[in-house]
C-alpha cells in the first residue's frame, strides 16, 4: 500500500527488497539478526527523538523498537492472540520469556480487540515497566473509512464470477495463521462430492508457493483461485456470494468490518473473529476443524444463493480517532 501513503509520510525500509523476493534462508535470518542486533539496527534506522514511537506488529518489530530511548515514548499495538502467534514448541517458549522482557519496555500496550486483551493477560499476567509500575493497556479496535471502501468497491475487476455457482472470497496473508492450506482441502473434498462452487484468495505471503503446489496437485486450479495481491479488493467483496475468514486463529480481523460496510454475508471460524460480527445478522461461525468447515460450507452450498436481510451498517470511527489521539498527544 506504499502508493496510498500521505506525500507528508516519511517512508523508511530496512530492505529495498519485498520480503515474498527473499529467499527461504534470508527470511529465516532477518528476525534473528533483528533480535541480537537490534540496539545497532534501532540506532541505525530509527533514533531520530521522535515523540513517539510504535511498534505496529507483533514480532520482529516490537523486538526493535522496544531499544531504550528516554526521549521518546513507546507503544505496541497487538493485533492476534498472542498464545498461537509463534505456534508452539521450544521456540515458542523461548520467545515467550523474550517478550514479556520485550513488551515491560512500552508505556502503552494497544489490543484491537476484547478477546486479544483477554489471551495476552492470560500469557503474561502481568507486565511492569523498568520503574516497576504496571503498563498501561487499551483496547482500540481498527479504524476503517467507510465511505472510501463504498467508493473503491464499486471499480471493475478483471475476473469475472461464474453467476452459475456460488463464489466465496476470502482477503488474508498467505501464512501458516491463515489456514488456507486447510481451506484448499476443503474445497477439494466438496468438489469431488459434487458441490460445486468456487474459491477467490485474495493476498500474498511466505506460503504461496506452497499452496499453488497444494492446489496444482489437488486439480483444482479451476475452482480454487490465488489471486495475488490486488491494491483494491473491495470489487471482489462486493461481488461474490459470501465473505470469509476461515483462519486457524485471528485478532479482531478488520477485513470483516469492511464486508460488513459493504453487506455482504460473512463465514468464519470461532475465532477472536466472532467479536467483529456478534451482532451483524449476515455471519455464520464454523466450528474450527476441517471438518467443520466441511460441513458448513456444505450447508450452506445446499441452500444456494441466500435473500440478504437489509442490515444497513452504521459505522462510526469518532471513538476510535479520539482514543488514538489521547495515547499519541
Amino acid at each position: 500500500m506504499e502508493k496510498q501513503l500521505s506525500s507528508k509520510i516519511k517512508l523508511k525500509s530496512l530492505y529495498n527488497q519485498k520480503y515474498t523476493d527473499f529467499n527461504t534462508w534470508k527470511r529465516k535470518v532477518i528476525p534473528l539478526k533483528i533480535l541480537f542486533f537490534k540496539n545497532k539496527i534501532y540506532n541505525k534506522y530509527i533514533k531520530e527523538n521522535y515523540d513517539v514511537e510504535v511498534a505496529f506488529l507483533e514480532g520482529p518489530i516490537t523486538r526493535l523498537f522496544s531499544v531504550k530511548n528516554k526521549k521518546t515514548r513507546k507503544i505496541a499495538w497487538i493485533h492476534n492472540d498472542i498464545t498461537k502467534v509463534f505456534g508452539s514448541g521450544l521456540k515458542a517458549k523461548i520467545k515467550k520469556v523474550l517478550d514479556k522482557k520485550i513488551y515491560s519496555k512500552y508505556e502503552t500496550l494497544v489490543f484491537v480487540s476484547k478477546d486479544n486483551f483477554r489471551k495476552f493477560n492470560e500469557l503474561y499476567s502481568e507486565i511492569r515497566n523498568e520503574y516497576l509500575e504496571p503498563v498501561k493497556k487499551e483496547i482500540i479496535y481498527n479504524y476503517i473509512d467507510k465511505e472510501r471502501v463504498k467508493n473503491k468497491s464499486n471499480e471493475n475487476i478483471k475476473e469475472a464470477f461464474n453467476k452459475e455457482v456460488l463464489n466465496f472470497v476470502t482477503v488474508a496473508r498467505l501464512v501458516p495463521q491463515k489456514a488456507i492450506d486447510r481451506l484448499i482441502k476443503v474445497h477439494k473434498k466438496l468438489i469431488d462430492n459434487g458441490f460445486n462452487h468456487n474459491f477467490y484468495v485474495i493476498g500474498d505471503g511466505p506460503e504461496k508457493e506452497n499452496l499453488e503446489k497444494l492446489i496444482n496437485s489437488e486439480q483444482i486450479e479451476q475452482t480454487f483461485h490465488l489471486l495475488g495481491k490486488r491494491e483494491n479488493p473491495y470489487p471482489y467483496i462486493k461481488n461474490a456470494d459470501f465473505f470469509c475468514l476461515l483462519s486457524e486463529f485471528e485478532g479482531y480481523g478488520m477485513v470483516l468490518e469492511e464486508a460488513k460496510i459493504l453487506e455482504k454475508p460473512i463465514i468464519i471460524t470461532d475465532t477472536a473473529a466472532r467479536e467483529a460480527v456478534e451482532k451483524y445478522n449476515e455471519a455464520q461461525i464454523l466450528e474450527n476443524t476441517q471438518e467443520g468447515i466441511y460441513n458448513g460450507l456444505k450447508d450452506i452450498i445446499l441452500k444456494g444463493k441466500i435473500q440478504k436481510n437489509e442490515q444497513k451498517m452504521e459505522y462510526y470511527n469518532g471513538n476510535i480517532i479520539k482514543k488514538i489521539k489521547e495515547i499519541l498527544v
